[in-house]
């Protein structure tokens, strides 16, 4: 079946690439297969392919991102390559988050009394895929998590969804950026924030 493409054939490459809006840099770019994006709360996804969908009612010549979630062993998402309302965006780039990791500290948590929509604000930037609103996220729930260790208590279950996806979804997309593995990710991280976090922690006991 012949597909009408639209996007660019790149020999320094060798594959091809279609026009998507990143929704980071708030413009269109050219991912290609091989690429690594960021979709949403699923985090950083490898593009497998630019495919069509072999299903009942889906048009033959609309074309898709296949993504493959590195934090999920054997899971596919498919996006249309059209769909300007996805967040997907491209992942960060070295210079990128080495400031991203120099401004930890300034970054705000995320402060919200009604606890109902306090929830409803960390879905919202669990969705964003946003890397600075996952920092916002794991600053506020580490925080909380210190004050509740100190007066015997747990995090609440739907806290620590988020804080786990928080954590996982910046330390992956750090790792591929860095070319090093989660954990000294999450060393970075750490060394400018969870020492900040346990200072507030110790200034609240005083």
């Amino acid at each position: 079946m012949h597909i009408k493409q639209r996007g660019i054939w790149t020999d320094s490459c060798c594959r091809y690439r279609w026009p998507f809006w990143d929704c980071r840099k708030d413009e269109m770019r050219m991912f290609g297969k091989g690429d690594y994006v960021v979709y949403g709360s699923t985090g950083v996804c490898r593009i497998e392919d630019i495919t069509v969908m072999d299903m009942e009612g889906v048009p033959k010549d609309r074309l898709y991102y296949l993504l493959c979630p590195l934090g999920q062993m054997g899971g596919r998402i498919f996006t249309p390559v059209d769909n300007p309302k996805a967040a997907m965006r491209s992942v960060l780039v070295r210079e990128e988050a080495l400031s991203l990791l120099e401004d930890i500290p300034e970054i705000e948590e995320v402060v919200v009394p009604n606890i109902k929509l306090r929830e409803e604000k960390y879905k919202e930037c669990a969705r964003s895929g946003d890397s600075r609103d996952w920092v916002k996220i794991i600053k506020t729930l580490y925080l909380k998590r210190q004050k509740r260790i100190r007066e015997g208590k747990r995090l609440p279950a739907s806290d620590e969804r988020y804080l786990k996806m928080a954590e996982e979804n910046l330390f992956t997309e750090l790792s591929v950026v860095f070319g090093e593995t989660q954990e000294e990710a999450e060393r970075r991280v750490a060394e400018r924030m969870l020492a900040e976090c346990a200072d507030k922690s110790q200034m609240a006991e005083m």
